[in-house]
């Protein structure tokens, strides 16, 4: 048994996998090395800390959009249907981006040869969305603190050189999350380099043909 196990096994599966979703950031490689049990106890207790991920990852994603961004200006929102609309289109985002990115990457992997399933691929993608979905607790607190009654209106001062750092910190985000993607996969099925960054570019491909064809329709 290793460290990693025992840890976890005294824990109990459901806290152990909470205290996982801030491990990520800081040792990634032992999470994402934990995504290899199958005991279905273990399995389950993922639900809910992936379900809070994919939420905020969402929220992260409908706040940083062209009708976010002045969705206040709009005289039939408030700072209230804007918090509701926020939790659904986040949850709606969120649910649609985890399962097509899951997807994505599983047919990357299958095609470099992996024999894992499309849950383990999802639930990657899910642990390395971390970044993005705890960046709405940094940026939304600030953009609010910095801008107040600007936030999410036409023409006010977050629309500066204010807002274009924060949006600086979304996108690195982004780019954190998907470095951690690379690690995950590399982590999860013990493959080198070429082999994982091939898989990921698989999945991407796959990816951009989605959106395409969406786009196109």
């Amino acid at each position: 048994m290793t460290p990693e196990t025992a840890v976890a096994a005294e824990l109990g599966p459901t806290r152990a996998w909470w205290l996982r979703v801030p491990a990520v950031l800081l040792s990634p490689r032992s999470v994402f090395f934990a995504l290899r049990e199958d005991d279905e106890d273990d399995v389950a207790a993922r639900g809910e800390p992936l379900l809070l991920i994919i939420l905020l990852a969402g929220i992260a994603a409908v706040l940083a959009t062209p009708t976010a961004a002045d969705i206040l200006d709009n005289p039939e929102y408030d700072a209230l249907l804007l918090a509701i609309w926020a939790f659904i289109a986040g949850g709606i985002y969120g649910a649609v981006g985890y399962f097509l990115i899951g997807f994505s990457v599983f047919f990357g992997l299958r095609l470099l040869g992996s024999l894992g399933d499309f849950r383990r691929a999802r639930q990657t993608v899910g642990f390395a969305l971390v970044p993005l979905a705890a960046s709405v607790l940094l940026t939304l607190p600030l953009r609010l603190g910095l801008y107040g009654g600007d936030t999410f209106r036409g023409g006010g001062d977050d629309e500066g050189l204010g807002g274009s750092a924060l949006l600086g910190l979304q996108l690195g985000a982004a780019a954190w999350s998907l470095g951690l993607l690379v690690v995950g996969v590399r982590t999860v099925h013990g493959w080198g380099w070429l082999r994982t960054l091939g898989s990921l570019a698989a999945a991407a491909g796959l990816l951009a043909a989605i959106v395409g064809v969406f786009v196109l329709i």
